[in-house]
């Protein structure tokens, strides 16, 4: 009996964002509580490749806040975006405290996002925003159930309508209404890739059962596929100066309940036909400081090191949390290799 109920509590949890009766958007005031430990209760500072640097979890009173679908740093890796998936631009700028931790958020804004034709749509299906990049004069961004790559101008983006689409090259009709276009990333100009856009769909799956993906413009333009297993589904990813791919994926099943996990995908795997798959250098389940992950970026910071930040969508649950965790990429400790 313990174990339907667990099971019927994490069904609950990810059924789907809750409705919002709130405010049309404007400042909003982030309570930010430290999160000090990544396993409750230890010490221990390393999993996988990754080394927990701290994190926190975010409340506010503006019912906005929450189901926070992406995130991407400016390049003076304080200032960021992030999108809602109930249609809603947050930006803010992250505080630290004496010693470098995330301390808290401020300056936050929360505003609705325009439509093509100017307007704000408060149903979901039409501005169900899942994936963010940073692009030149552009703030780009993916969405589900209506699939598409919308590019907003940069700056001005959180009152205007995007003026621009990117054909996304995935035939709508393999896409899953609430399972597609989930991650979005821009690769580094000095690899093959050559500063493409680049789109990963969360769980939907061509005839072998590979998550369906595509390079949307450059010299290597075309479909590939990820390789699919353990339940785990795409949710963000962000490309490393090296030019490999870091994917974010969550798992949640009855049986194994809720979980996340980073793979590293070669950058010069990622070609027109190819089905690419990579080494997990971190995994997380529920005893660990996490929720339902799923944005992804990555900086690097004035000691020359990588640091990785993660948001979790909360759905808008009393349930579920908002989360913000960084941590230090450490080459050279890997989990497992498929």
């Amino acid at each position: 009996m313990k174990c339907f109920c667990r099971a019927t509590m994490l069904m609950l949890l990810l059924a789907g964002c809750a409705a919002v009766d709130a405010p049309e958007g404007g400042p909003a005031e982030i309570h930010a509580t430290a999160i000090s430990a990544f396993k409750p209760g230890s010490e221990q500072t390393r999993f996988g490749a990754l080394e927990f640097l701290g994190g926190l979890e975010l409340s506010s009173s503006n019912p906005l806040l929450g189901a926070m679908s992406a995130i991407r740093f400016r390049s003076d890796q304080h200032h960021f975006v992030s999108v809602l998936d109930t249609g809603h631009w947050l930006t803010g700028t992250i505080e630290r405290d004496g010693e470098g931790r995330l301390n808290g958020i401020a300056d936050a804004r929360i505003m609705p996002m325009l439509d093509r034709l100017g307007e704000t749509d408060t149903g979901k299906s039409a501005m169900d925003a899942e994936g963010l990049a940073l692009k030149g004069d552009h703030v780009l961004v993916s969405y589900e159930q209506y699939h598409r790559v919308d590019a907003y101008p940069d700056p001005g983006f959180e009152t205007s309508p995007p003026d621009g689409t990117i054909p996304i090259l995935i035939p709508r009709k393999k896409l899953r209404g609430n399972r597609s276009l989930e991650a979005l990333m821009i690769a580094p100009s000095s690899i093959p890739l050559s500063g493409a856009t680049v789109v990963v769909a969360e769980d939907s799956l061509d005839e072998q059962g590979n998550m369906l993906a595509a390079v949307l413009e450059g010299p290597l333009k075309g479909r590939f596929t990820v390789r699919h297993y353990d339940d785990f589904d795409a949710s963000d990813g962000v490309f490393l100066p090296d030019g490999d791919l870091l994917l974010l994926e969550r798992r949640f099943s009855l049986a194994r309940g809720i979980g996340m996990r980073i793979r590293r995908i070669a950058g010069a795997d990622i070609r027109p036909g190819a089905v690419v798959d990579g080494t997990i250098i971190f995994e997380a389940n529920s005893s660990y400081q996490i929720d339902n992950m799923e944005g992804l970026d990555a900086f690097r910071a004035a000691d020359g090191t990588t640091h990785l930040i993660m948001v979790s969508d909360d759905n808008h649950s009393i349930l579920q949390r908002s989360l913000m965790l960084e941590f230090r990429l450490r080459d050279g400790s890997l989990i497992s290799q498929k």
